[in-house]
C-alpha cells in the first residue's frame, strides 16, 4: 500500500471528532518529506539520555580516545555486548559491561579509574579498556586501505591479521554483519546533526495503530487471540511496525534504539515517542506511543484504559526515535 493510499484509507476510519489530528498527520508528513535530508554531516556526540547516567561521562571521555572511535560508537558496542549490564556473563565466558573474555582482559584490561586494580566487572575499568582495545586494534590496521573505523571493528570481530590479509573488511559474513550492525546502531546513540529522513513505513504503522483505537489495555498484551486482541504500550508499537515489515524489540527501552532521535520540533508522524521518570537514562523508559502530529500520539496507556489519542507534552516526555529498517535490524535479539 502506498503512503498516499494509506492516508486515504486511514482518514475514512477515524471518527469525525478526531479528523483534525489526521489532517495534521498528512500535512506534517508531506512537509517533512520535502525538508528531510537538507543537511549533511556525521553525528558523533551522545543523544540525550542514550547511555545510563552512571556511564555517560565515561563513554563521552573514552569515546574520544582515538580517531577511529567516537562516544556513540563506543555506546553501541557496550549496548550490543551487554545492554549496559555490568554483571553480564556469556556462555563463552565473556564478562562484564564490555564482555571481555579472560585472555583478552589479561592482555588489554587497564586500570581506568586509577584505584590500583583492573576489575573486569567494574565499568570504571571495563569501559576505558574497551576504548583502549578499540584504539589498539585501529593501530594494528592503520595502514590498511579503507575506512579506519570499519577496519577496527572488523579486527575486533575477526582479528587484525584477517583485515591485513584481505586489505580491509574480510569477506566473512559474520564480520561484515558485525561492522554494519555497530556502525548502524551508533546512530541510535548519536545526537543527530541534521534532519533525519522520515520512515517509509510510518504511515502504515499509524494506520495499523488507529484501527486499534478503543481496544482495552492488557499488561504484556501483544494483540494475539490469546490476549483477546489487547495490547500494552510496547506491544502496540511492536505490532504496528511488524505490520509494515519492521521487527522491533518487545520492550519500550529497547525500541528506543531502533533509529536516530529527532528533536521535539522535528517530530514526524510515525516516530515513536518515549516517556521516563529518569530524564538521563533511556534504560528507565517505561512508556511508548506512536506520534501522529499536532502534539498527539496513539498509545495504550494503562490498565483500565483503552488505546486512544493522548498528548505527548508531559513532564515525563523523554524523546523520540525515527524507526528505520537498518536500525531495527541492528538491535540485539534475545538469546
Amino acid at each position: 500500500m502506498t503512503v498516499r493510499k494509506a492516508w486515504i484509507v486511514a482518514g475514512s476510519a477515524v471518527a469525525v471528532g478526531l479528523s483534525f489530528v489526521m489532517l495534521l498527520v498528512v500535512g506534517v508528513y508531506i512537509v517533512a518529506g520535502n525538508l528531510a535530508g537538507s543537511a549533511g554531516g556525521a553525528a558523533r556526540t551522545l543523544a540525550k539520555g542514550a547511555v545510563p547516567a552512571a556511564y555517560a561521562e565515561l563513554v563521552r571521555k573514552w569515546g574520544n580516545l582515538c580517531p577511529a572511535i567516537n562516544p556513540a560508537l563506543l555506546a553501541a558496542q557496550l549496548y550490543q555486548e551487554s545492554g549496559f549490564n555490568p554483571n553480564a556473563k556469556s556462555p563463552a565466558a565473556a564478562q562484564g559491561i564490555a564482555q571481555f573474555i579472560p585472555g583478552t582482559w589479561a592482555t588489554h584490561g587497564i586500570d581506568g579509574d586509577g584505584d590500583g586494580d583492573r576489575d573486569v566487572w567494574d565499568p570504571n575499568d571495563a569501559i576505558p579498556s574497551a576504548a583502549k582495545y578499540d584504539c589498539t586494534l585501529a593501530k594494528y590496521v592503520k595502514d590498511v586501505p579503507g575506512d579506519p573505523t570499519k577496519n577496527m571493528l572488523a579486527s575486533y570481530n575477526a582479528g587484525a591479521y584477517a583485515v591485513i590479509k584481505y586489505g580491509g573488511v574480510p569477506p566473512y559474513k559474520e564480520t561484515q554483519n558485525y561492522v554494519k550492525t555497530i556502525t548502524t546502531l551508533q546512530e541510535s546513540f548519536a545526537a543527530p546533526v541534521r534532519r533525519v529522513d522520515p520512515s517509509k513505513q510510518a504511515a502504515g504503522a499509524i494506520y495499523y495503530a488507529q484501527k486499534k483505537l478503543g481496544t482495552p489495555y492488557l499488561w504484556g498484551g501483544d494483540g494475539t487471540a490469546q490476549d483477546g486482541g489487547r495490547f500494552d504500550c510496547s506491544g502496540l508499537t511492536k505490532a504496528a511496525y511488524d505490520s509494515v515489515g519492521i521487527e522491533l524489540p518487545r520492550v519500550a527501552n529497547d525500541q528506543w534504539n531502533a533509529g536516530p532521535h529527532p528533536a521535539r520540533d522535528e517530530l514526524l508522524p510515525g516516530d515513536l515517542v518515549f516517556f521516563s521518570k529518569d530524564p538521563g537514562n533511556s534504560r528507565a523508559i517505561h512508556h511508548v506511543g506512536i506520534y501522529v502530529g499536532g502534539g498527539y500520539m496513539i498509545d495504550a496507556p494503562r490498565t483500565g484504559a483503552v488505546i486512544r489519542f493522548d498528548p505527548i507534552d508531559t513532564a515525563e516526555y523523554f524523546g523520540a526515535t525515527r524507526v528505520t529498517e537498518d536500525g531495527a535490524k541492528a538491535l540485539p535479539t534475545p538469546a
